[in-house]
C-alpha cells in the first residue's frame, strides 16, 4: 500500500493489514514472527520497498506508548532492513496530514538505490 492511493475498505472493521496477516489477501511475505509481519509493498517507491507491520493493531505509531513495544517495532524494522540491504531508509507516516493512508501502524523500509535516493520518495 502506498501513500498515493487510498486504502480499500476492510471487511468487518478490520484493516487491510489485518486481512493480510490473516492470509485473506495475498501478499509477498518476507518476514514473520509472533508479533510482526513484513511484506513487499505492492506499489514500490524504491528498488526495495518493504512494510513492517505489527500484528497488534494501533492506527498510528504515536498510539504506541510502551517503550518496549516501540523499541521492538524499530528493532524488527532494522532486522528486516538489514536482511535485504546494507543501507536503507525507515519511514513512518503518522496521520492523514503526514501521508498515512492505511490506519494500521507500519514502517516503510526503502532501499536498493545505487547512489542514494533521487529526490523525496515518500
Amino acid at each position: 500500500m502506498t501513500n498515493a492511493e487510498p486504502a480499500p475498505e476492510s471487511t468487518q472493521g478490520r484493516t487491510l493489514f489485518e486481512r493480510i496477516i490473516a492470509r485473506e489477501i495475498p501478499s509477498d511475505v518476507v518476514y514473520e514472527d509472533d508479533h510482526y509481519i513484513a511484506i513487499r509493498d505492492i506499489a514500490p517507491k524504491a528498488p526495495i520497498h518493504l512494510l513492517v507491520i505489527p500484528k497488534k493493531v494501533t492506527a498510528r505509531v504515536d498510539e504506541i506508548t510502551g517503550p518496549a513495544e516501540m523499541g521492538e517495532l524499530w528493532l524488527t524494522a532494522v532486522k528486516v532492513a538489514r536482511q535485504h540491504a546494507p543501507d536503507y531508509r525507515l519511514v513512518v507516516n503518522c496521520g492523514p496530514g503526514g501521508g498515512q493512508v492505511v490506519f494500521h501502524t507500519h514502517v516503510h523500509i526503502l532501499a536498493g538505490w545505487e547512489s542514494g535516493p533521487e529526490g523525496d520518495v515518500l
